[in-house]
This record gives structure tokens, sequence and C-alpha cells, in this order.
């Protein structure tokens, strides 16, 4: 084992937390950092697949942050820079998210433009009005994401823009998911902050991005080829500065002696098991498998079955080179061949099951191999491993996903040029059973003092980018301190204020 005489941090995942814990060991301790990566893929959710010379970012990945020291660690990375003399840069971006619904284009948040009244036809408007005035006065108990999205815009707005969409996203009828998603990812976002917004835009007047809601946010940095490349350099860089990064070596035991992980185990392709020892451990697993994979040490029962039982949900991206798309840029935003501006579009017609459509054109020109002649566009489906999308045939995917955008009018079939398609597992930690006990789980594992879980699926908590990395450098922090509590890593997006990326 490389640097015997220095301690040995063992990191599951090479992803944006095991990432970030492995650059954080090494700027600020003398820790010897070991990531082990159960896949072929740098960055995890936030890879980017490179499909001949066309790049996917899954999911869409926003760098921005209210922590100026996550937005600081990015540009320390990958600096602003002309693009066009280096690859190792940031571009700045502008966000350009719409919903499409009733075949029809609104503002995404719903904003109070006078397109907006017209799309939505009068009596859906006066609905929407009244029904907004009634949640002003009739507060609902927040036991539900359904209440809390109809005590923010009232039962129409909520019924046409949020409970079909969501119901797409996760499987399960909001009134059946816990509030706390929505207390994580739209914090502030209202009627009211929509308004504000409004009129913050009409009088010109400057936006403090410290302080605005993050949904409203305009503008946003991203890495010349995708979130994936921002990543990839970070593992680079770990490597040269001293540190290990070992690619499809999957962790499959947590060996426990005296109540301290001592070593972990990891599968290779081959079918080889390594040991690695270690004197820390930071998991970036799901806790749905780190749990099994403890040894050595009683595990209770309840512990061991919320664990397993924790739900999650799956994502498919189907990628498509088109020739052109049918729906064309009705806005004052100037396009190449007047394209549509949008990064995302969320589609909420209820005849398709597609949740949310991606134009990698506009999130960088150089994700596109023929920028000038093709768009690459991404159809992002949601479901859970096992169920009939995941277990489709690959090319019955793809020809579900072009005859779903040739029946809302977004492409012809015939302009589609090429197609790959993408699967990722427990994308998204959910938040409805087991997901309810989830504290008697930390309190086992936070019984052993050498063990850190960290990130989106290590906390089983919806984490951004931005909030994963907070976890890893609260993490990395508190050991060079010498501060045994966890809660403050614990504790990253619990805050009233809300950091996102994506």
């Amino acid at each position: 084992m490389k640097n015997s005489e220095r301690k040995i941090a063992v990191i599951a995942g090479a992803g944006p937390a095991g990432l970030t814990a492995a650059y954080e060991l090494l700027k600020n301790t003398d820790i010897h950092p070991i990531v082990l990566e159960a896949t072929d893929a740098i960055g995890g959710i936030s890879q980017t697949v490179n499909y001949k010379g066309n790049r996917m970012d899954i999911g869409g990945h926003r760098f921005f942050s209210k922590s100026e020291e996550v937005m600081n660690w990015w540009q320390n990375i990958m600096p602003m820079a002309d693009p066009d003399k280096t690859d190792r840069t940031m571009l700045t971006r502008n966000r350009v998210s719409r919903i499409f619904f009733l075949r029809k284009f609104f503002d995404y948040p719903i904003s109070m433009k006078k397109e907006t009244f017209l799309n939505m036809g009068f009596c859906n408007m006066m609905k929407a009005g009244f029904g907004y005035l009634w949640s002003c006065v009739h507060k609902l108990p927040e036991t539900s994401l359904e209440n809390f999205y109809i005590n923010r815009f009232g039962r129409p707005l909520y019924e046409m823009f949020f409970e079909g969409y969501t119901e797409k996203v996760w499987g399960v009828h909001p009134s059946k998911l816990g509030a706390d998603w929505g207390s994580q990812r739209v914090k502030g976002l209202s009627i009211l902050s929509v308004l504000k917004d409004m009129f913050q835009k009409a009088f010109g007047t400057k936006k403090d991005n410290q302080h605005v809601e993050t949904s409203l946010i305009e503008q946003f940095i991203y890495p010349k080829y995708g979130p994936g490349q921002l990543w990839e350099t970070v593992a680079s860089d770990v490597k040269q500065m001293g540190g290990e990064v070992l690619m499809q070596h999957e962790v499959i035991g947590v060996n426990i002696e005296e109540d301290k992980v001592v070593s972990v185990v990891a599968k290779t392709t081959t079918g080889e098991e390594v040991v690695f020892p270690c004197d820390y451990f930071f998991s970036t697993m799901p806790i749905k498998d780190l749990v099994p994979a403890i040894k050595g040490i009683d595990v209770p029962e309840q512990v061991r079955e919320i664990a397993t039982s924790l739900p999650y949900r799956d994502f498919i991206t189907v990628g498509l080179c088109v020739k052109e798309m049918q729906i064309k840029n009705q806005t004052a935003i100037q396009t190449y061949k007047n394209r549509v501006p949008d990064t995302w579009i969320y589609i909420q017609e209820r005849d398709v099951r597609i949740g949310r459509l991606q134009v990698f054109n506009n999130w960088s020109p150089y994700l596109v191999k023929d920028y000038e002649n093709t768009m690459w566009i991404g159809l992002e489906y949601f479901c859970t491993e096992g169920d009939t999308f995941w277990n489709m045939s690959k090319e019955d995917f793809i020809q579900m996903a072009i005859d779903e955008l040739v029946k809302i009018d977004i492409i012809r079939k015939e302009d589609v040029l090429d197609a790959c398609h993408v699967k990722i597992k427990k994308a998204y930690p959910s938040y409805y059973g087991s997901y309810y006990q989830l504290d008697e789980v930390k309190t086992f594992l936070d019984t052993i003092p050498n063990l850190y879980c960290l990130g989106r699926n290590g906390q089983h908590r919806y984490n951004n980018m931005d909030h994963s990395m907070m976890t890893a450098i609260e993490c990395v922090r508190n050991i060079k301190n010498g501060v045994a509590s966890k809660e403050n890593i614990w504790n990253v997006n619990t805050e009233k204020e809300y950091h996102e990326t994506k």
C-alpha cells in the first residue's frame, strides 16, 4: 500500500462529494485518499456522456451556488477564460427554462406576463387567481408535498403545473410525498417571490444573486464540455497531487473492529476482491447498499430494514441528434437560426411520459459535434429499476421517445439522425416510505466515529452538486480541526437559505 506511514481515507464514489473530499484532504491534511468508483465513469450523476462526439449532461447541472466558497472552488479548478484558446474553462450561460403545456410555452417559474394569461385562457386564469387568493387565507397543514405547493400557488395552479409533473418524476402522487422535498428544493418560491422578481425586472432593479430565490436566477457558469469535464479534471488533479482514483472498484464490504472502520473491500470487474485498510471511510454510496455491507458489528434489525427499503427513483435519458426542432424561438432572445433558447423544457403534457427535455446546444455549443447543422437534445424519463420502462429494450425505448416528441409536435421523425440511451441507477433519493425513519439509521451510523456519509446518496437527501460538495468540505474541516460531531455535515441543505446548481 502506498504511503503506509500516512493515515488513509478510503472514499466510496468518484462523484462531486467523493472527489471534493479527496481534493480537500490533499490540500488541507496529510491524509492519503483512495477513491473507489464502482463504474467506469467519473462524476456520478454529474458525469458527461460522450456519444460519437456529442456530449450529454445527465440531468442538467447549473453551476451556481449561494456559497462563495463553492463558487471559488469551481473557478479555481476551471477559471473563466477564452474557450477558443483553452479547454479547461468555464462559460457564462443564460438560464432559460420553460414549461410546455397545452402545446404552448409558459415561463418557469410561472410568471405574471400577459402571455401567461393568454395561454392559460380566461377560465383557467380566473380559477388560478381565486385559487391563489383562497390559499392565502386558508393554509393547509404541510404534511405532504401537495399541501406545500397548494399553500404557495393555490390548488388550480398546483393541478396545472405541479401535480402531473411531480408524479412523473417520483412515480408517487404528491399527496404521498413529504413536504421535506419542497422545503429543500423550492424554499422561497411562491407567487409573491415571482411578483417581486417581475417588478424588479420591470423597474430595472439589479438583482442580488445571494438573496434572490434560486429558481429565479438568470445566469450560471458551466464547463466548456459539460459537468463531467470538471470532475474529470478534479480526478486528474487528485492523482497528480498523490491521491488514488481506482475505477470499476465496487465497495461490497466495510469491516469494523472495536467500533471503527479498519478496512474496505472492493470487487473488481474480474471478480477479484481487494481489501483496503483505512483510518477513515467516506461513503457516498447509497445508504441502502452501505448498511448491508457493514461487517464486524451488530446492525440492529430495524436499522437494516429501514436502510434496505429506502426508496429511490431511477433515470433514463435518450439523446437525439436531429436536423432541427419544429418548435421555434418566439422570445425576445436572439438565437442561432432562430432556435429555441431553452436549456430545459419541462414537459407537462399528460399524454406523454417524458418529463423534461434538454437542448444541449444551449448549455454549451461545445457539447454538439455539428452545432451549426444539428440540434442535440436529451429526453429525460423517470422510472424505478425493474419496472416496465427500466426493462424495455434500448431500441424500443428510443422509438417510444421519438414517437412522443413527434406526438407533441416538437420534432419530425424524418429529422432524427442518431440516438443513444443511458440508464442511471438511484439518481433521486425519494421522500416517502422508510425515509421517515431515516434518523434511526443516521443515529446508528454516527456511532462509528470514522465513518462519514456524504453527498446525495450518502445522506439519502436530494442534494444538488454544491450541497454534496459542502458535505465533503465540512467533513474534511471536522477531521482537520478534531471535531467529533457530524451534525454540521448532516445539516447541509437543511438551512433556510438554499444553494442550487441544478
